[in-house]
């Protein structure tokens, strides 16, 4: 009987501690279900939170880039398909048959593309430069600055037939016209003096042209360009106008291109040659080279251009241009 009263209390106890077992377990697992829980919304806003912060900053990017204008446009084959002119400004009205026109729908070469020297080789500075015209050059080393701007005028009227506008003055006031060389004369040295002569070969051919504004070329200069020129101020400044400082050497820039804000004030494109004998393109300004427009309210004097610096005075109209 004592025997059986004590079977029943282990059997209890055991029962008991089953229970007891039992209850520590299904609190254990609850706990661990509550903590992956918490676990995985922790990791869910972690998440969510990074990729909010990167969507974010990748608004932001795009903010940044929406704002930053492009003034060069690659694909642009022309001066004013390359170039953009800055916000707020457009570029001023030009006849169809004018030079700016010509300019601004002169072919270029590719974006990116090197300046080359008359023998083909590159240019040793590369980094002052914004676009290239196709403008032809010679292949000995006579088109250098001023006979640029004057290959340019010549280009330019060459191609509407005004060939009595090519008109240049060489050394010793000599006046080389391209409409009486045209005409069966040609140009020679007599002592220390240039003199009209006979030459049948000469006619309006493209050939003879060149062979007209090689000599040109041999004997005229930036003397020549500045004495064959007047003063403007800057109010007064249209695309064909310089920068030029006469001299052995000097130099000579051109206004290629122009445009105007609401308020008038002005901006514009310069344009080289230079030595030795290289291709003819658009400078960069030095105060912004992303954006080569120089602007009226910039310009003060000595002016600081891409490769060269002019002293007041030095904007002047050619008497080609007029």
């Amino acid at each position: 009987m004592r025997k059986m009263k004590n079977m029943k209390k282990i059997a209890m106890t055991i029962i008991v501690a089953v229970l007891l077992i039992g209850t520590v377990l299904v609190f254990y697992n609850k706990d661990r279900q509550l903590f992956r829980q918490a676990g995985r919304e922790n990791d869910s806003d972690h998440t969510e939170s990074a990729s909010s912060k990167q969507e974010k900053k990748g608004q932001s990017e795009e903010k940044a880039e929406e704002t930053e204008y492009v003034y060069i446009s690659a694909e642009g084959k022309t001066l004013e398909q390359r170039i953009n002119v800055p916000e707020g400004y457009t570029r001023t009205e030009e006849k169809d048959d004018s030079l700016g026109t010509f300019l601004r729908t002169y072919k270029l070469k590719k974006d990116g593309s090197p300046v080359l020297l008359y023998d083909g080789t590159e240019k040793g500075n590369q980094n002052a430069h914004a676009a290239i015209f196709k403008l032809p050059i010679e292949k000995e080393d006579l088109q250098q600055c001023a006979d640029s701007v004057m290959r340019v005028f010549g280009e330019y009227y060459y191609s509407k037939g005004d060939y009595q506008k090519i008109q240049f003055t060489l050394g010793g006031g000599f006046v080389a016209n391209f409409s009486k060389w045209s005409q069966g004369y040609g140009i020679s040295v007599s002592g220390d003096n240039l003199v009209w002569n006979s030459s049948t070969a000469n006619d309006t051919s493209y050939a003879s042209f060149q062979k007209f504004m090689r000599m040109v070329f041999a004997y005229s200069g930036t003397m020549n360009l500045e004495e064959d020129s007047k003063k403007i101020t800057l109010d007064e400044i249209q695309i064909g106008d310089i920068f030029i400082k006469g001299g052995s050497p000097g130099h000579v820039v051109m206004v290629v291109d122009l445009c105007t804000d609401e308020n008038g004030k002005k901006a514009f494109l310069l344009a080289q040659g230079y030595m030795p004998a290289q291709e003819f393109h658009v400078i960069k300004n030095p105060l912004h080279e992303e954006n080569p427009w120089y602007y009226q309210e910039e310009i003060q004097y000595p002016l600081h251009t891409a490769e060269y610096t002019f002293d007041k005075g030095a904007l002047r109209r050619l008497d080609i241009a007029r």
